[in-house]
């Protein structure tokens, strides 16, 4: 019987090894990432590229064990996730309220320290982020609130008869 259990989940695990999630990799230039409407110093730009982007952005650099399913489905979910709330390829889409509210929440983050989450941190040593670099994304990030709460009030003025 034990054996029998034991072929039948080889199987499975080699069937699902057919079975790969469409993973997150664009070609080229992103035209409506952050960088296309707001400054993204290359000090900003080289920490966000190493804690943030993989979960971030329309291009995730895959590790080779994504190769492997189950694990395969598991990254995929979590960079679908990251996207959904905060992705930096498609930030100049947001509302201007919108783009505010995910850098509050970028700040916030940043100050509490959960993110990068401690899963990807714990694989990837790079993005565990030193007290100066949070501060670097933070300093960087309350600037651009303030340009964007200064755009947001000049177009809801400007709107106005």
């Amino acid at each position: 019987m034990k054996k029998k259990i034991w072929i039948a989940l080889i199987a499975i695990l080699v069937v699902i090894q057919f079975i790969s999630p469409k993973k997150n990799m664009s070609e080229g230039k992103q035209v409506n990432a952050i960088e296309t409407k707001y400054s993204v110093p290359d000090s900003v730009s080289s920490i966000l590229a190493v804690a943030c982007m993989d979960c971030h952005s329309n291009n995730t650099k895959y590790p080779w064990y994504n190769n492997i399913q189950p694990v395969a489905w598991w990254l995929s979910n979590h960079v679908n996730e990251g996207k959904k709330h905060l992705n930096f390829d498609e930030f100049t889409t947001y509302s201007l309220k919108r783009q505010d509210d995910k850098l509050e929440e970028f700040i916030k983050s940043q100050k509490e320290g959960w993110m990068p989450l401690d899963s990807y941190s714990l694989i990837h040593r790079d993005a565990v982020l030193s007290p100066a670099q949070k501060q670097t994304l933070i300093q960087w990030a309350q600037g651009l609130r303030t340009q964007i709460q200064a755009d947001s009030t000049f177009s809801q003025s400007s709107d106005k008869p």
